[in-house]
Formats: structure tokens, C-alpha cells, sequence
């Protein structure tokens, strides 16, 4: 099974980002016994997105809902969206159980390979009892570090007070954020953990786009 689901997800840039068994606490709907999470690392899911050429307002949410919803009957799962609206799920519940990732001080779940460049874009939940993958084990990359994820942001938008979203957003669409804008978060891009997997400009303009139209 994981074998096979990792074969056809690779082609659309995204793999299995590890799963857990189902219990009460967990908030899954239904009553399925193994949950996978799926998700991406790196530009690959984006540039598997640019081949496809979608249509419409949410390209990478429907692309993405379009692919794994076939997977899913495919696999005989059901599968759960972090996007599309309520009910919202415990997606960043989910990715501490599934998955070896920590809080980090901009707020996104750091992964130690995989630095911040990495997502989950959905969960299928299967009724049998699965054998699950194997996460890796590593201590959180923040432990001990200066932290320039913090000081690159030119607006101060990440404090212990939380997110600044607004002016955050404020910022990215002014002429002053073109570089953020353009080429990804400056927070983002100073943490040096996960170099490798760094989005490309065109990956990285595409979620901040997104993210100042949201807005």
C-alpha cells in the first residue's frame, strides 16, 4: 500500500509525509483507522501544477482536491482538505503526530530536513489498521538557534504577541515588499535549515500572490 501510493503520488511532486493510527483525541471524522498525510517538499508539486495548466480562482487547492480525491478512491480512502472551507481541520495536530516537525518562531511547523519549505495538502483515512512510515528522529533545528527567521522581517511581523497578518499583508502589497512579494517571505528565506528544498521565485510569488488576494 505505501509503496504503491507513493508511485502515484510521485508525479505530482508530493509523497507520503507520515501518518498515525486513529484515536478519539484525534478529531478525525468517521470512523477510519489510519490516517496518511500527504504534502509536498521543494518546487516539485509546482511545477507538476504548471503542466497541468488549471483553471479557476484556487488553482493549486483544486488541482490538488481533483489528484488526491482520485487517489482516494483509488486507495479505498476517504481524504481531508486543510483548504476549501468549514469544517476546518487539525491539520497542524495531525503534522505533530504524523510527522517529526516544531513550532518555529514565525509561526509555520519547521521540519528538520525540510526546513520550512515543505506543506500538507491533505489526508486520507483508511478503515484498516495500516502499517505506518517511518518519520525520521531529530530534535527541533530552532534549539539553540539566533533565530534570523525574526530579524529578516522588514515590518517586525512575527513577536511573541503572534502573527501580524495584516501588516504583514500590508507590507507584501506595498512597492517597499516587492522583494517578498516577488521572490517569497525574507523571514522565510532566512532560515537556514532546508536550503535545498527552497521554493523557486515562481513557486514563492505564486503563495504570496495568493496570499495578498486572500487579503
Amino acid at each position: 500500500m505505501i509503496a504503491a501510493l507513493s508511485t502515484a503520488l510521485k508525479p505530482l511532486g508530493m509523497f507520503i509525509r507520515g501518518g498515525f493510527h486513529i484515536t478519539g483525541e484525534d478529531h478525525v471524522p468517521g470512523d477510519g483507522q489510519t490516517m496518511l498525510l500527504v504534502g509536498n517538499a521543494g518546487s516539485a508539486i509546482f511545477d507538476a501544477l504548471q503542466k497541468a495548466h488549471p483553471d479557476g480562482p484556487h488553482p493549486l487547492d483544486d488541482w490538488t482536491k481533483d489528484k488526491l480525491t482520485q487517489l482516494a478512491v483509488t486507495f479505498e480512502a476517504d481524504v481531508l482538505f486543510p483548504f476549501g472551507g468549514a469544517p476546518w481541520h487539525p491539520f497542524q495536530q495531525w503534522a505533530k503526530r504524523a510527522d517529526t516537525t516544531y513550532p518555529s518562531p514565525i509561526q509555520m511547523l519547521i521540519h528538520p530536513e525540510y526546513g520550512l519549505w515543505h506543506a500538507y495538502r491533505g489526508a486520507l483515512v483508511f478503515d484498516e489498521k495500516l502499517e505506518l512510515p517511518v518519520s525520521i528522529s531529530a530534535r527541533n533545528p530552532c534549539d539553540g538557534c539566533i533565530k534570523p527567521c525574526v530579524d529578516a522581517c522588514p515590518v517586525q511581523a512575527f513577536s511573541d504577541a503572534g502573527y501580524d497578518v495584516d501588516g504583514c499583508a500590508a507590507y507584501v502589497k506595498s512597492d517597499a515588499g516587492i522583494n517578498c512579494r516577488q521572490n517569497g517571505c525574507l523571514a522565510r528565506r532566512a532560515c537556514p535549515v532546508g536550503i535545498n528544498f527552497k521554493y523557486g521565485s515562481g513557486h514563492a510569488n505564486f503563495h504570496m500572490e495568493a496570499f495578498i488576494k486572500a487579503r
